[in-house]
């Protein structure tokens, strides 16, 4: 499951066609809790917009913000159901959050080994998520999101990570017309459809070092 990650630079925003969110992002890693960027159609209309966003999906019936750091991540074959995620999910509140780089830990050498993942080409990520809006206390987003993700034990690059017995896993890279075809779904069927690891060669890793 991914906890934390980089998110795209701001002036990198507008590979996406959007112009930045009206709030300060500092240019470090986000983890469950933080604010980072959000690529959504709002109910109202106007198209795609960049929003600032709490990484960690925040149901409408939450009390505290701290659910965030049980949320920031969705198994898709289960987000329908949760009490968390169903009513973004039945909705169709669907997102891409963009980033340069996500971070998963390896235990191939017997020990936690941090990689860095990115895409081959350079260019930045979307990331299949879900998102929420709620008001919060001033200073806080209003909107927050989850990442899904999918089984990836078939995945040579992402079977890789997590604990030798556990279940692999990996968020959803999309590229090229999925990204539109994502945000453009009509239906649970055509949003199921795109939840898939992607492909083999699109992404690269980098070794980072010791937990």
């Amino acid at each position: 499951m991914c906890s934390n990650y980089r998110p795209t630079r701001v002036d990198d925003l507008a590979h996406f066609g959007v112009a930045p969110p009206q709030w300060h992002f500092d240019d470090r890693d986000a983890y469950p809790g933080s604010p980072a960027p959000m690529i959504y159609q709002p109910p109202e209309g106007g198209g795609w917009s960049c929003v600032a966003g709490t990484f960690g999906l925040l149901p409408v019936w939450a009390k505290e913000r701290a659910i965030a750091k049980r949320t920031y991540n969705a198994r898709i074959e289960t987000v329908a159901d949760k009490p968390s995620f169903r009513g973004a999910w039945h909705k169709r509140q669907v997102c891409i959050v963009p980033a340069t780089a996500f971070y998963e830990p390896s235990y191939e050498t017997g020990k936690a080994v941090w990689w860095r993942i990115a895409r081959a080409d350079g260019a930045p990520m979307a990331i299949a998520a879900l998102w929420e809006r709620k008001h919060w206390e001033d200073g806080v987003p209003s909107g927050s999101f989850t990442l899904l993700t999918v089984n990836a034990e078939a995945h040579p690059l992402m079977r890789r990570f997590h604990k030798l017995a556990d279940e692999k896993r990996t968020v959803v890279v999309l590229d090229g017309k999925a990204l539109d075809a994502w945000l453009e779904a009509d239906s649970a069927e055509e949003t199921r459809a795109l939840l898939r690891p992607c492909a083999d060669d699109l992404l690269v890793v980098s070794a980072l070092g010791r937990l």
